[in-house]
């Protein structure tokens, strides 16, 4: 793969950090310091510390993502190393998804008490969006382990 397309990419990884940055860094702790209603700012304690945490297998994904197109241009994408970047990146997003499951009853609580039905569908993005890139990433890394044992396969043989 020419080495264009994986500066594109991996310009594009750390583009996608830097907002979640900026957001940990400034957004979250501004609304740790003045919540919206202050009546009910024990409940939003959880949520808030809940986006923190998530943002540590975030930060861990981006960089096994950033280390598998490393590997592309070292031509060792067909390697044990892809495979093990794949099944990092696939165990951070399940990681992620079980996190905003367990935050989701602290958002509903929120939602019934500031009367906004559509935090709970606003809530559950997260979940379903980091669902989607571990089954994709379970499904790529099937698929390079089974391309990595042909491979060996035909190594032998010849």
């Amino acid at each position: 793969m020419k080495r264009g397309s994986t500066l594109f990419l991996k310009t594009a990884v750390i583009l996608m950090g830097i907002p979640v940055l900026a957001l940990g860094i400034f957004g979250l702790y501004w609304l740790a310091k003045n919540p919206v209603n202050p009546d009910y700012a024990h409940i939003l304690y959880p949520i808030l510390i809940g986006m923190y945490v998530s943002m540590i297998p975030f930060f861990v994904a981006l960089y096994q993502a950033f280390k598998l197109l490393s590997y592309i241009d070292k031509n060792q994408a067909f390697s044990e190393l892809s495979v093990k970047s794949l099944k990092n990146i696939k165990f951070c997003a399940m990681t992620i998804s079980g996190l905003y499951v367990v935050i989701m009853p602290f958002v509903y609580l929120t939602a019934d008490l500031d009367d906004a039905p559509g935090l709970i569908i606003i809530g559950m993005v997260p979940i379903f969006a980091s669902m989607v890139i571990a089954v994709f990433a379970a499904v790529l890394q099937r698929l390079l382990q089974e391309a990595i044992d042909i491979k060996s396969e035909n190594d032998l043989i010849v």
